[in-house]
């Protein structure tokens, strides 16, 4: 009897016949007794014989293609369990258990899952880094003699295309299967239209795509019957085994085998060529989808005429159009701002007050800060939103990263476009440890750049994803710049990534020194953003001491300290008097420092008369 020569993956690819590939590596060891806090990509080396009967029992089942156990076996993944020296090792050890588990039976793709941080535009990660990372585990899957790679689960599309490209140098003769994932409204978690990502990933080259993970089959299907009218290449679904119940406090995949093999049958007729499964599916789920589609041929074929997967995308709105303090930027006019507190309760009427006193007396615009040192306030949002309506003045938003992940953030920002705020001032966060609630946890999903790639995006029309929002938001993209900071490389490399980020104007932090501002602005002129200097008069000295001790980044020089001393021995009204008299002479020294636009003066203990002094009864 002669047996049938095994297709290469390339043939699989060229042949037009339904292939299956595997299930899910980690629902079947967690059932064979493996705990969730261990490292499963890492019991290629610590339980081989296991991981070997999983691939084995996927074979029985009829897998034609398995994957190795490396689908986290990156180094940023595996440092969370100190082992990221072992990166190599690990991914080596699991491309061979695969191959001679396989036993000639099946072709093997290495395993590739997102590295677990962000990488830019939207966060501190360089594509040239996030290439390496991919690097130290693809290598070793190349060298380990696998037929090609599945880059699998991802959401991020710049992440997709930075792997993408990795995996071709890393295996420019082998092919790349691409799978991103979906939710239940069969959207990435960047908001964008699968079938338009899986269309970009066609057009950058992958040899396979479609979707895997998140969600059950019905909503793959869905996603993947348009995507057969339209893509060239091979299309490929591994849903889970449906959503997860919750059952005695443990997550159970309810989808039976003869159900996910009905959905592959449908699958198969929508066009789709590669057919599995994800988490919660098992060899038993395998054997009913081989039996029920291998070598089967898709009834449907991509029409020849397609939409392209170019980004959408609006020329901005200009600088002068999108507020009253875009318009004062653009036309070079000096900018007054007052920094006022949201109240830490629900009633706003102090902050109104306030608010109406800047505004008749000419401020340009009142910042309202957002959760300070990790306190609670209102959120500046809504404080925004009720100043802009009841007192009538622009409102700068502090926004931090800290709370939100990136899908609130976009949330919120499309409120605050809606809702009439245009002038952002995006912050990383204070860590909430500084605050009463040290329990409290940070997200910190993307950072202050990233959040200046999202708002600048916004502003060009497109969400994270490249999908079209209709129509521009209008937001002045302000930042922080810190002049003071001690480790000055770090802080001039922040802010020349978020100018070029597409940031319109910085904010600094108090200043007491021109010589180190001048500095930081000499250094940073290859970006020449305008910068709104922070001026800060002190009321007493303890006001003056503890933003010289307590503050991080705000630097108060020796001679400043020791001028608010000598006025304590006067009395309070000396104190006061003194701290504004500090502050109106940096604000008279600042007319000889290039690329100032204006002040953003703090008012200690909500002073707003205070504030006001430095800069006269016409501060416009």
């Amino acid at each position: 009897m002669t047996l049938t020569p095994l297709p290469s993956l390339r043939e699989m690819l060229d042949d037009g016949q339904a292939h299956v590939v595997d299930g899910a590596m980690g629902t079947v060891l967690y059932r064979e007794g493996v705990f969730v806090n261990v490292c499963y990509d890492a019991l290629a080396i610590e339980r081989p014989d296991l991981v070997a009967d999983i691939h084995r029992a996927y074979v029985r089942a009829g897998a034609e293609i398995l994957e190795t156990n490396t689908f986290g076996a990156n180094p940023v993944k595996l440092s969370a369990f100190g082992i990221a020296d072992q990166t190599e090792e690990i991914n080596r050890a699991a491309a061979r258990l695969a191959l001679e588990a396989a036993e000639g039976r099946a072709r093997v793709v290495g395993a590739v899952g997102p590295l677990g941080i962000r990488i830019e535009p939207w966060g501190p990660t360089s594509a040239d880094e996030a290439t390496a990372l991919f690097r130290r585990q693809m290598d070793p899957l190349v060298s380990a003699g696998v037929d090609g790679l599945l880059l699998e689960t991802f959401a991020d599309p710049r992440e997709v295309e930075v792997a993408l490209a990795a995996a071709r140098a890393a295996a420019p003769d082998l092919p790349v299967f691409v799978q991103i994932t979906v939710g239940e409204d069969g959207r990435t978690a960047f908001g964008t239209a699968a079938v338009r990502e899986i269309l970009r990933i066609e057009a950058a080259g992958a040899d396979a795509v479609g979707l895997n993970c998140g969600v059950g089959p019905a909503v793959l299907l869905d996603v993947l019957e348009e995507a057969a009218q339209r893509v060239r290449v091979p299309l490929l679904a591994q849903p889970n085994a449906g959503l997860p119940r919750t059952v005695r406090d443990r997550k159970m995949y309810m989808a039976s085998p003869e159900y996910m093999a009905r959905y592959a049958r449908r699958f198969v007729e929508a066009g789709v060529r590669f057919v599995g499964g994800c988490c919660g599916t098992t060899p038993e789920h395998i054997a009913q989808i081989a039996r029920t589609v291998g070598g089967a041929r898709p009834k449907l074929t991509p029409s020849a005429a397609r939409p392209t997967a170019s980004s959408a995308g609006h020329p901005p709105v200009r600088l002068e159009d999108r507020s009253g303090l875009g318009a004062a930027l653009a036309a070079g006019r000096p900018i007054v701002t007052v920094e006022l507190l949201p109240p830490a309760g629900w009633d706003p009427g102090e902050l109104v007050r306030a608010a109406e006193i800047c505004r008749d007396r000419g401020v340009s615009a009142v910042t309202l800060v957002e959760s300070p040192r990790g306190r609670r306030r209102m959120a500046t949002l809504a404080a925004s939103t009720i100043v802009q309506r009841d007192a009538g003045i622009e409102a700068v938003m502090h926004y931090t990263c800290r709370d939100r992940n990136m899908m609130g953030m976009l949330s919120d920002l499309l409120g605050a476009a809606g809702g009439g705020v245009h002038n952002l001032l995006l912050v990383s966060g204070d860590p909430p440890v500084q605050g009463p609630y040290p329990d409290a946890t940070a997200v910190f999903d993307i950072d202050a750049i990233g959040l200046t790639n999202v708002a600048a995006g916004l502003n060009r029309g497109v969400d994270p994803g490249g999908a079209d929002l209709g129509a521009p938001t209008r937001f002045v993209i302000g930042v922080a710049a810190n002049p003071g900071a001690a480790d000055q490389e770090r802080e001039r490399s922040r802010f020349r990534w978020k100018a070029e980020a597409g940031a319109d104007v910085a904010f600094t932090q108090p200043m007491f020194d021109l010589a180190t501002l001048e500095a930081f602005i000499e250094a940073t002129s290859e970006h020449p953003l305008p910068f709104v200097v922070g001026l800060w008069p002190f009321v007493s000295l303890r006001n003056a001491e503890f933003l010289a001790h307590e503050v991080p980044g705000v630097v108060v020089p020796p001679a400043v300290l020791e001028r608010m001393r000598a006025a304590e021995r006067l009395g309070a009204a000396a104190e006061r008097a003194e701290g504004i008299a500090i502050a109106r002479e940096l604000y008279d020294g600042l007319r000889d420092v290039p690329r100032i636009a204006g002040v953003h003066l703090g008012a200690p203990g909500g002073d707003v008369e205070a504030a006001l002094s430095v800069v006269g009864e016409s501060p416009s």
